[in-house]
């Protein structure tokens, strides 16, 4: 059910001082987490999020990261993005975009497994947000990476990081803390062949790449038709799984 006690205590979690570290990143999910109920869709995709961030800064590759300053920047970029797409949806400020309707519209509806919203909404930030998150970053750090760049090894070694872990913490979601199986982590497997993580990013990077040089009108409507497309996705991610 619908909480506004819960939504006004995200609110103000999302709205205040923007993170800057990995660890303060972790720290806003957590204090999400907190007011999150477990009939909250959002519950769930936040989980996987923290879990993912979580290992990316615990575990870092075994010979390091090429360019530890840029990858640390572009995950705390990119995770605030998250926090205003929900902020956006909270406070009604501006039109919500469509990448983030289907899981955010969707939150407290009956039916829907938790790993279908985690990989609902990690369909949203990742083909909605990732491109744009890769070019405030660059921007702001005055890079152009290339494919054979260090900042791309270490996108790349994130992909690994994710495959490992993605069935891992969505098994998680589906058993439980106590270990009682609470949905059916056989979907597990046909979701992840539906969403595959490593396809989602590598476009990520190369849309960012065709954004790049885009202006006015034809970068909206190249914006505009990737948001079109991503919420189309996460409404077919959020259709019951047999």
């Amino acid at each position: 059910m619908h909480s506004t006690s819960a939504n006004q205590h995200l609110l103000e979690i999302v709205t205040a001082t923007a993170p800057t570290t990995i660890s303060e990143v972790i720290n806003v999910m957590q204090s999400m987490d907190g007011v999150l109920p477990d009939n909250d869709g959002l519950k769930w995709f936040n989980l996987l999020y923290l879990t993912v961030t979580t290992e990316i800064r615990d575990h870092p590759p075994a010979d390091g990261w090429r360019d530890a300053l840029w990858l640390t920047h572009l995950d705390v970029v990119f995770a605030n993005f998250y926090f205003a797409a929900i902020a956006t949806c909270l406070g009604q400020r501006m039109a919500t975009p469509s990448s983030w309707q289907a899981l955010l519209e969707a939150r407290y509806q009956a039916g829907i497994d938790r790993i279908q919203f985690a990989l609902a909404g990690m369909n949203a930030h990742i083909n909605h947000d990732l491109s744009l998150a890769l070019l405030q970053t660059n921007a702001e750090l005055q890079r152009m990476p290339s494919p054979e760049g260090p900042e791309h090894d270490d996108f790349e070694a994130i992909n690994g990081i994710l495959e490992a872990v993605l069935p891992r913490a969505l098994a998680f979601l589906a058993t439980g803390i106590l270990g009682a199986v609470v949905q059916d982590t056989g979907k597990i497997g046909r979701l992840l062949a539906i969403w595959k993580v490593r396809a989602a990013r590598d476009l990520a990077w190369d849309f960012a790449d065709h954004l790049r040089p885009l202006t006015g009108l034809a970068r909206d409507i190249a914006l505009r038709g990737q948001d079109k497309l991503t919420g189309v996705l996460g409404r077919g991610l959020l259709l019951p799984i047999q």
